[in-house]
């Protein structure tokens, strides 16, 4: 059984998050910058079996896609290419990065250190891959 990878795609810094191989518990890995993470998934599945990625697809209030989620798509489908073996799947990521925010607050992490947007975006990754896995 392989690991299962979340992704909190954004437009700067993409948030990633994985299982252990049991697929059983959901730890941040790391943020990359957008245009890096190619490079950090291929290096990535070379030292891990990863048998599915779980994109967020953000949407709006009322449902609809934002203007974000055909450029997630696309990526996935170019992800699909590269590694046909893998699972591309989808799960909703509306207000992941305010329940992020709000988990750093509680935490008791410092001021400055909640500044750090990079922690958000891990967070979120977190939540959404345990809100596909309906660990939530």
């Amino acid at each position: 059984m392989g690991r299962i990878m979340g992704i909190d795609y954004g437009m700067k810094r993409t948030g990633i998050s994985v299982t252990d191989p049991l697929q059983l518990i959901v730890t941040g890995l790391d943020t990359v910058e957008t245009p890096e993470l190619p490079t950090f998934i291929e290096q990535y599945f070379k030292q891990e079996e990863v048998e599915k990625v779980v994109f967020g697809l953000p949407t709006h209030a009322d449902g609809n896609p934002t203007h974000l989620t055909p450029v997630i798509q696309k990526f996935a489908k170019q992800l699909q290419n590269l590694f046909p073996a893998v699972e591309i799947d989808f799960q909703d990521e509306a207000y992941t990065s305010k329940k992020a925010k709000e988990i750093l607050l509680h935490s008791g992490v410092s001021k400055k250190k909640r500044r750090d947007k990079s922690k958000v975006d891990r967070i979120s990754a977190v939540l959404i891959l345990q809100a596909y896995l309906h660990h939530i």
